[in-house]
């Protein structure tokens, strides 16, 4: 599938990840409704990027909201071919503090809500929406055999696999974005859509400018090669190749530059 005039919903897509996705699809001429919170900096992207952008202030754990989204690209640009789910919170608590008093449930439970629920109400309203193009393209006997229809991408974390202390909410969130990736892809085959998940290492993003700078260069440090953070545009690079190349399908990709968390 090419991005150029084909159509994406990018969750989280007014910063960070989010933002490099947006800003690569529409150098190549694709098209993007950006689904963020951050109504300011959503609409000041679409101000700068022009006719090939739209906002729509989006809670990803809200069907309607998502939904809204998903109608305004229908709207605007005729329909989606795919989506980028970059959208998520980092919960960090460990299950019994110093004086072994219990985790706080509701902090959890907003971390998974989040990063795993949102994900999958993002991938059943866009699944729906190419599933309906493809239907009726069908219909009127416009598809080809094995064409690429659509491309779901969602985003886990090494912490997936290499899950720290503190990391509950946020690594069984992100496992569980893993597991649901096989399940969507084989349900998703019919339709001509595919499903991949990446799973990013340590990058520079808003969230990683609020750690000390001891911090930053200890994440940096264990990172094997290169040994730096990763780069916003690295991750968009991937999503993008993702995009073009039709085999990849109901697998996951580690980011991460060989990082292995201890």
């Amino acid at each position: 599938m090419q991005i150029q005039k084909n159509s994406f919903l990018v969750t989280g897509g007014a910063s960070g990840l989010g933002e490099a996705v947006v800003r690569a699809i529409v150098a190549q001429g694709g098209n993007v409704v950006i689904a963020d919170l951050n109504e300011s900096t959503g609409q000041a992207l679409v101000n700068e990027l022009g006719d090939n952008a739209r906002f729509m202030r989006c809670d990803v754990t809200n069907g309607e909201e998502v939904k809204a989204a998903v109608d305004l690209a229908e709207q605007a640009f005729g329909g989606l071919q795919g989506s980028v789910n970059c959208a998520g919170i980092a919960v960090v608590q460990k299950l019994l503090d110093r004086d072994n008093n219990p985790a706080d449930l509701d902090a959890f439970s907003r971390g998974v809500n989040i990063n795993l629920v949102g994900t999958f109400n993002v991938a059943r309203l866009v699944a729906a929406s190419i599933a309906r193009r493809v239907a009726a393209a069908k219909e009127a006997g416009n598809t080809e055999k094995n064409g690429d229809q659509g491309v779901i991408i969602n985003t886990a974390s090494v912490a997936a696999f290499d899950g720290q202390v503190g990391q509950g909410s946020y690594a069984s969130s992100k496992a569980g974005v893993v597991g649901l990736m096989l399940p969507l892809a084989r349900e998703l085959a019919r339709h001509g859509i595919r499903v991949m998940t990446i799973a990013p290492g340590v990058f520079a993003t808003p969230m990683m400018e609020s750690i000390p700078e001891k911090a930053r260069e200890q994440l940096e440090a264990g990172v094997p090669y290169p040994k730096r953070l990763g780069e916003p545009s690295e991750f968009a690079k991937l999503v993008t190749h993702i995009i073009d190349n039709s085999y990849l399908n109901g697998e996951v990709i580690r980011l991460d530059g060989a990082i292995r968390m201890v």
